[in-house]
Parts: structure tokens; C-alpha cells; sequence
């Protein structure tokens, strides 16, 4: 149990440590263009490679999508009560509850620990809580300012085109499957790599507050994944995956959202450092149990 739980575990620790170790003491990292690439080509071409290459149950993945939409209706509204509860600016750090970092860290656990299968289900919920990140997310961080971006997140078009194939039946031509595979294999590694080097660039300013946020994202997660998976029926894989991905630290475009519009980003980040740590020494606990 002990060599498989790191078999899964290892590859997203020492992905994540090369980006960290590169902020640190090599070159000069363009952490932006990483972000673009990975954002509007490489996760695109990801979903679309991954839902027509397998042989994907359309009601799994259909499901894990309401999974991942019932998961951002619940935090809102149970995130939202602690957070007046407890006097925090609720449209700075609710994002940070709703959110969980679903791509960089979700994904590769997903295709370590449960094949491809897992990736295919893990994707469902990430395009989910991504289209929200990007609408809900941004409008919350902007003070309800920011326009609603969903028509322009390529993310949703991938999916939605990869949905079409899989409902019809039909196999994408060679050239288009061989082009997506190929920029969307590069997807995982790039993201853990952007992740590491994300963490090495952020710093803690409330240690407290951050220490709020990072365990209301990680507890409430947990708990919320092992209530989605017995309320869904989930067994086997899609029960893993929906708690593995519901577990998550806060996603660090909170962050990036945060900083854009000037909604207290040294906060945010915190909760990004702080839930990530937590994470990172959880994890190997939280595979044994889903493994």
C-alpha cells in the first residue's frame, strides 16, 4: 500500500518542487505565458483528447459534472455563513471556499491514482469548477464589476465539443486526435510545474487568516466530497475522484483573480500557501483511504 500511495503521491510532489525549485535558484520563469498556454491551448486540447480517446460512460461524466456543480451551490451558501460569521470579507475569500485547485493538483492525482478513467471523470468536475472560477470567481473578486467571461473560456468549448463526439459516437479524425493528444500531453507536467513555481512567488501576511480559510477549504471539502459521493450513488472511481477533487487547497487563480482587481491578494495567498502545505502532508492519507 505504502510504494502505491507514492506512486501517485510522488510525481505531483516532485513536479510541484522542480517549479519551486526553478523560481528559486534558476533563470528568470515567465510564469504568465506558462498560464496562457496551459489555459487557452493545453487544457483545451486535454479535455477534448481525453473524452474522445476513451471509452467514457457519458452519464458518469455528466453526473460529475452535477457533482462539481452541486459542490459550488452548497460551499456558497454554507461558505458564505461562516465567512459573515466569522467578520471576513466575504467576496474576497469566498472564492477561495468555492474553488479548489482542481487542475494543477486534481488532475494528475486523478490520472495517478485512478487511470484514465479518473482523468476523464477528473476533467468533468475541473471544467466545471474552471468555467465557474472564471465567471463567479472573477465577479466576486472584482466587487460584482467584472463581466461574465464564460462565452470566452475555451475551456467550456473543448468540453462541449468533446461531449458532442462522445454523445454521437463518433471518433474525431486522426489528425485533429493525434494534434490534441500531443499539445494536451504536455498539460499535467506544465501545470505542476506552474503550481511550484506559484507557491515560491507567494507570501503569507495574516498567518492567522490564512490558516482559516486553508482549513475551511480542506474540511469542508472532505466533507463535502463524502456527502456528494453517498447523495450521487458514487462507487469505485467516480467516489474517489469526487472526493479527491471536492479535497483540494484553494486554486491559485483566487489569487491572480485577487491581485487584478485589488482585493487584499496578499490575504488570498495565504490561504493558497497555507491549504497547499496542509495538503501536501495530508495527501498520502487521503489516497491510502480512496485507494
Amino acid at each position: 500500500m505504502i510504494a502505491e500511495v507514492f506512486g501517485v503521491v510522488a510525481p505531483v510532489l516532485f513536479g510541484a518542487a522542480l517549479g519551486f525549485g526553478w523560481a528559486r535558484f534558476g533563470p528568470a520563469f515567465n510564469t504568465e505565458l506558462l498560464a496562457s498556454l496551459v489555459l487557452v491551448v493545453g487544457t483545451p486540447c486535454l479535455i477534448f483528447s481525453t473524452l474522445t480517446k476513451f471509452s467514457v460512460d457519458l452519464h458518469a461524466v455528466g453526473t460529475m459534472a452535477l457533482a462539481a456543480l452541486m459542490s459550488i451551490v452548497i460551499i456558497s451558501a454554507v461558505g458564505s455563513a461562516i465567512l459573515f460569521a466569522t467578520r471576513q470579507p466575504v467576496g474576497t475569500f469566498l472564492p477561495s471556499l468555492l474553488f479548489p485547485n482542481s487542475g494543477n493538483m486534481g488532475l494528475p492525482l486523478c490520472l495517478f491514482a485512478f487511470g484514465d478513467e479518473g482523468l476523464a471523470l477528473g476533467i468533468a468536475f475541473f471544467t466545471v469548477t474552471s468555467v465557474g472560477n472564471f465567471t463567479l470567481g472573477a465577479w466576486l473578486a472584482s466587487g460584482g464589476k467584472s463581466p461574465v467571461r464564460l462565452l470566452r473560456t475555451p475551456l467550456i468549448w473543448a468540453a462541449l465539443t468533446g461531449v458532442a463526439f462522445l454523445a454521437a459516437g463518433i471518433k474525431p479524425p486522426l489528425w485533429l486526435s493525434n494534434t490534441t493528444r500531443l499539445i494536451g500531453d504536455f498539460t499535467i507536467p506544465a501545470i505542476l510545474i506552474a503550481l511550484g513555481v506559484a507557491l515560491a512567488k507567494l507570501r503569507v501576511a495574516n498567518m492567522g487568516r490564512a490558516a482559516l480559510i486553508g482549513v475551511l477549504r480542506l474540511g469542508l471539502g472532505v466533507v463535502l466530497g463524502l456527502s456528494l459521493a453517498e447523495l450521487l450513488h458514487f462507487e469505485g472511481v467516480a467516489r474517489g475522484v469526487v472526493i479527491l477533487q471536492c479535497a483540494m487547497p484553494v486554486a491559485v487563480y483566487n489569487f491572480l483573480f485577487a491581485q487584478r482587481y485589488g482585493n487584499t491578494p496578499s490575504d488570498v495567498a495565504g490561504g493558497v500557501v497555507v491549504s497547499t502545505t496542509i495538503s501536501f502532508l495530508t495527501l498520502p492519507f487521503l489516497i491510502a483511504y480512496l485507494l
